[in-house]
């Protein structure tokens, strides 16, 4: 019996094989198909409920399975499973061709489009309506045979494509291991992150310490270690990777995926993938992104070159350095940081043991929504790391379930995402609730230590926890444009506005305590966190947009006659660079955003987002962070809404008014 062909609520981890996927897509693709054809095939007269809705409805089943399958591929692989999605994605891709290359149903689709005037659609029905016909008219129905034909092979290609980009990343993330045998090659590491680099070689039966490309065993040696030669071998590993004209080189990956998707944008008739991707987001046009983010570089830019010379000085006067390098960034900073404002990560974490800042961002969650958190045993997990909730809103009624993984392993891509496994619609008077996923790579607890966070790493579950709750509070009919399936450069809102809360004394007081003694983080702290919140906020700023400028340099123009990623990347850069470059080192061969995941055309989202969060938040202020009422307009107008209409319209009914660059310069301190 395939579980994955059973009908099931949640997830039924514990009873799934690999050898259970093929069985389960092939099925689910040919029943998909089967429901498709029952639409195609009505005697009846086109209509909203038995087209556009019906096609909503359509393979849903297919939907789960597919979610099951690439969540477990991005947080708990294996060989098999990477086989499997190698095999599986073009197919995925065929069938979605299938669909929006079916001359039928397109025709069936476009006749409803073109009454849709008359049709007394509620707005969420008429935004339904114009994402099917666009989401046609948008991927080549109207093309002819031939180059319907080309879309197809370009698919195809490109699934296949992003998927080896990713695994390659994953293998290269692995493969580096820096095995250190002497104790003082760990010189000016916090007794806690050495401990865990021992508890790591010791799981690989090493003596020593051992240090690898995860981000909770990387950034703290680059941010700690003295040895400044260690420092640099790391760094130039962590640059290189799938950078080094091996097996597991990404460059020709860059590329082709490059010269793809500008020729899938011209046979659509577009100019550049970035003119079909912005069509459909906030910011519309190439000039528009451009436009914003060489704004924000202009304000950004003199505080960061000022920023820089002043860690010039600093690292020369301290340690006699003459040339700052990429690997002296994060070292000297934090010492400078210290200096200032006598502040160090160290004397922070153990105010953010992991149970407790989870317990502080569901007591966020419930004194801005009402909601409720139980953990509960019975939910079948992919790993034991994984811990799962049952939320509840203040009426005690069901509202999702909460899935939160936090730590690394072999078989996880690193960074941070949330997920969903099941999505929320209404159908038939019943309110399907969701089943979400947070998943990151905090610092496993230690022998003697339980799990303290960075700041940094605070704020990131905060982040993925406003995604999350995105997610748990959607509340529309239509799955597709429920939670997170929202414009790209909206999508940040929920998640960048939730990071406001862990620099306010009235949220950190909920759940910042320290993990030995219990005492709750003194003020002076808090106020130190708040002062150090826009250090270096120029050279952040700076680093942020190199990358959406980086990103529009690869979709946002013809790049046919591109043969050089290093050298591409080099000239996206000129004009943010600070460090001098590295020649072993390129970003691209690695920028998984961009080339795997979906933020092509779209890493410009995070800034533009920032916007929106500081203007949203500045609201907050204004009436008090857990302000009941500012809390209820968030969620009825954004939260809860997902993609039913125009985001611009949503925030503006949240706000009152267009959000204002001005409150995000402000916070930065760049005004």
């Amino acid at each position: 019996m395939n579980p994955l062909l059973s009908p099931f609520d949640t997830a039924p981890f514990s009873q799934i094989e690999n050898e259970h996927f093929m069985p389960a897509f092939t099925q689910a693709m040919t029943d998909a198909r089967a429901e498709i054809d029952a639409i195609t095939e009505n005697k009846e007269v086109p209509t909203f409920t038995n087209t556009i809705e019906a096609l909503d409805f359509a393979g849903q089943q297919l939907d789960r399975i597919s979610s099951v399958f690439f969540n477990l591929n991005s947080a708990e692989t294996n060989e098999k499973i990477q086989k499997i999605a190698q095999e599986v994605s073009p197919l995925l891709s065929e069938f979605g061709n299938d669909i929006t290359l079916n001359e039928a149903l397109f025709k069936r689709v476009k006749a409803v489009y073109e009454q849709k005037d008359n049709l007394d659609l509620t707005v969420e029905q008429q935004t339904l309506l114009d994402k099917r016909y666009k989401g046609f008219s948008r991927n080549g129905a109207n093309l002819a045979e031939d180059k319907k034909t080309r879309l197809r092979e370009i698919d195809a290609e490109l699934s296949k494509l992003k998927l080896k980009f990713g695994e390659n990343v994953l293998a290269e993330t692995n493969k580096f291991k820096m095995h250190l045998t002497n104790e003082e090659d760990l010189d000016g590491l916090p007794e806690g992150e050495k401990e865990a680099a021992a508890q790591l070689a010791k799981s690989k039966d090493l003596d020593g310490w051992l240090i690898t490309l995860d981000y909770p065993s990387y950034i703290p040696f680059m941010k700690y270690a003295k040895n400044r030669e260690l420092r640099k071998k790391l760094s130039l590993a962590f640059g290189s990777k799938a950078f080094k004209g091996d097996e597991l080189d990404n460059q020709e990956n860059v590329l082709k995926i490059a010269k793809l998707r500008h020729e899938r944008a011209n046979l659509l008739g577009y100019a550049t993938h970035a003119n079909f991707v912005l069509e459909e987001r906030m910011a519309e046009t190439p000039e528009k992104v451009h436009s914003f983010l060489n704004e924000l570089l202009e304000k950004a830019k003199p505080a960061a070159e000022r920023e820089f010379k002043q860690l010039e000085d600093f690292a020369k006067e301290l340690d006699g350095i003459d040339q700052l390098q990429k690997w002296d960034g994060a070292y000297y900073s934090e010492k400078l940081k210290q200096k200032l404002f006598n502040l160090d990560d160290e004397i922070l974490k153990p105010y953010f043991k992991l149970e407790n800042v989870i317990a502080g961002v569901f007591k966020v969650a419930e004194k801005l929504f009402g909601l409720q958190f139980k953990e509960v045993t019975n939910v079948d997990k992919y790993h034991e790391d994984v811990k799962t909730y049952e939320v509840f809103d203040a009426e005690n009624t069901f509202v999702s379930l909460f899935y939160a993984d936090f730590h690394p392993r072999s078989g996880k891509r690193g960074g941070a995402w949330m997920t969903s496994y099941k999505p929320q619609y209404i159908k038939d008077g019943v309110n399907v609730r969701p089943h979400i996923s947070n998943v990151c790579n905090f610092t496993k607890p230690t022998n003697t230590k339980p799990s303290l966070l960075t700041f940094n790493e605070v704020t990131t579950l905060f982040h993925e926890f406003g995604h999350g709750l995105h997610g748990m509070l959607a509340n529309t009919t239509y799955s597709s444009l429920s939670g997170t399936s929202v414009y790209w450069d909206f999508v940040e809102l929920p998640s960048q506005v939730l990071e406001n809360w862990c620099y306010e004394k009235e949220a950190l007081e909920l759940f910042a305590t320290h993990y030995q003694t219990g005492e709750v983080i003194p003020m002076e702290l808090v106020q130190k966190i708040k002062e150090s919140a826009t250090f270096q906020e120029g050279m952040q700023t700076l680093r942020q947009l190199s990358f959406g400028l980086l990103d529009m340099s690869w979709h946002g123009v013809d790049p046919t006659n591109f043969t050089n990623v290093k050298a591409q990347e080099d000239k996206a850069f000129t004009g943010t660079d600070l460090y001098p470059s590295t020649a072993e080192t390129c970003m691209s061969t690695a920028f998984s955003h961009i080339f795997q995941g979906g933020y092509s055309s779209g890493y410009y989202s995070y800034k533009w987002a920032e916007v929106l969060d500081a203007d949203a938040f500045a609201y907050f202020k204004e009436e008090g962070i857990f302000n009941k009422d500012v809390a209820t307009k968030f969620k009825d107008n954004v939260l809860s809404k997902g993609g039913t209409e125009n985001p611009m319209v949503l925030y503006k009914r949240f706000r009152g008014a267009e959000p204002k660059v001005e409150a995000l310069l402000e916070r930065a301190g760049l005004l």
